[in-house]
């Protein structure tokens, strides 16, 4: 889900990639934000980069 954010997709996009629902996206969403501190989507990147959770190469 955080790799779906970093690479700028919309959480309906997302919900079509993963087969789940756009409610649940945007559930999960709201929770990686909760538990990264962050207050948007772009800090959540950021932030996920840090801790190592992304990496350049996308994994």
């Amino acid at each position: 889900m955080l790799d779906g954010i970093r690479r700028g997709l919309s959480n309906r996009d997302i919900a079509v990639l993963l087969s789940i629902s756009e409610h649940t996206v945007k559930t999960h969403v709201k929770a990686i934000l909760q538990k990264l501190e962050s207050a948007d989507r772009a800090e959540a990147v950021a932030r996920g980069f840090q801790q190592g959770l992304l990496r350049v190469d996308g994994s």
